[in-house]
């Protein structure tokens, strides 16, 4: 047999058909679980190491003549407190419960400045037990750079924007950040609204960006401009980690400076569209009577706040599940190539766009 295992091989060994092995291996086409399991099994046995597709259930098994690893641990950083209102924190609850079934443990690790200028690791994270890492809220190049070169298993849920510089040797997992963008333009057009700006900070991360290109994209589909004035896309300069004190003086100072209010401003998140919303009212608007505001993430602030914000939903169940399959399927095979993932998200109209 030649050095490199084929799906031919694979089919000869097994006694079955090429199409069924490649069904199995690339999850196409109607199987049985019990052939796709024999077929994986073979093909692990075999050395095979083009998998684009490995389930679960095979992830969480000892394949036979397979090594298991010692490592059990997945390590998650961040730079954040993961408090019950960030879009991560049921993310994070649905990722350790699927994993606790495949008997690994989570650790978290946060990262302080001195970590990051430093280009250190947290004291408490032991590489020698850590089978992965999840980042959540790394957004500093220079760090997410180093992590890459550690030689173990990494996954990104959003990501430093990477646009001008060298690709993250990494899974990333992010949320759908544009197409609900496009359909809330398309409706703020469609009711006449076509005056229409952005708010947030648009190279904090990648998602950020990408709600922005989202903005873009979609006023330039429909023809409209994007006048600077109603992009406020900075903040305050001088300070490393602005506090929202520090970003609502910026955003007043942006916003005294526009000459027409725009009919709606579209948020980065949810707590940038909450800066404003306190902002805009300091200066005498209303909204949504002045302005509309929608923010994204669905945070449980969006739904008790007056008004209550129209925002755009992340499905933190489907993240969960995605963010153990990238990994595990990481950890079982290494030399998959890096992949990008982006789930599911849904509009929600409240009463910030008057329903």
């Amino acid at each position: 047999m030649a050095d490199r295992v084929t799906i031919q091989d694979i089919a000869d060994a097994l006694g079955v058909s090429r199409n069924t092995v490649s069904k199995a291996i690339n999850n196409t086409g109607i199987l049985a679980d019990s052939t796709r399991e024999r077929v994986l099994q073979k093909a692990a046995e075999m050395g095979y190491k083009q998998f684009s597709y490995l389930s679960l259930t095979n992830l969480g098994k000892e394949i036979p003549g397979s090594q298991k690893a010692a490592a059990t641990e997945i390590s998650v950083f961040t730079t954040s407190f993961l408090g019950n209102s960030h879009f991560s924190f049921p993310v994070l609850d649905n990722f350790q419960k699927e994993l606790s079934q495949l008997g690994y443990s989570i650790t978290i690790h946060r990262i302080l400045d001195e970590d990051i200028a430093a280009l250190r690791l947290p004291a408490s994270f032991h590489s020698e037990k850590t089978a992965g890492i999840m980042c959540v809220e790394m957004f500093d190049h220079s760090y997410s750079y180093m992590l890459c070169e550690l030689g173990i298993p990494i996954l990104f849920v959003d990501s430093p924007v990477c646009a001008l510089e060298k690709p993250l040797r990494a899974d990333q997992l992010y949320m759908e950040n544009q197409s609900n963008i496009y359909s809330f333009v398309r409706e703020m057009v469609q009711r006449g609204k076509k005056r229409i700006g952005f708010i947030g900070e648009y190279l904090h991360c990648q998602s950020f960006f990408e709600r922005y290109l989202g903005y873009r994209n979609a006023m330039y589909l429909l023809g409209l401009p994007c006048p600077d004035e109603l992009c406020i896309i900075g903040n305050k300069q001088g300070v490393r980690n602005p506090s929202s004190a520090d970003y609502q003086e910026y955003l007043r100072e942006c916003l005294k400076k526009v000459g027409k209010m725009p009919d709606v401003f579209i948020c980065a998140n949810d707590f940038v569209a909450l800066d404003a919303l306190q902002v805009l009212r300091r200066l005498g608007y209303c909204v949504p009577e002045d302005v509309y505001l929608c923010g994204f993430d669905d945070s449980p602030e969006s739904r008790v706040v007056t008004p209550s914000l129209t925002t755009i939903h992340i499905h933190s169940q489907i993240m969960g599940f995605s963010a153990v399959h990238l990994l595990m399927s990481r950890i079982k095979e290494p030399s998959l190539n890096f992949r990008t993932l982006h789930t599911e998200t849904s509009l929600i109209y409240r009463e910030s766009t008057k329903g």
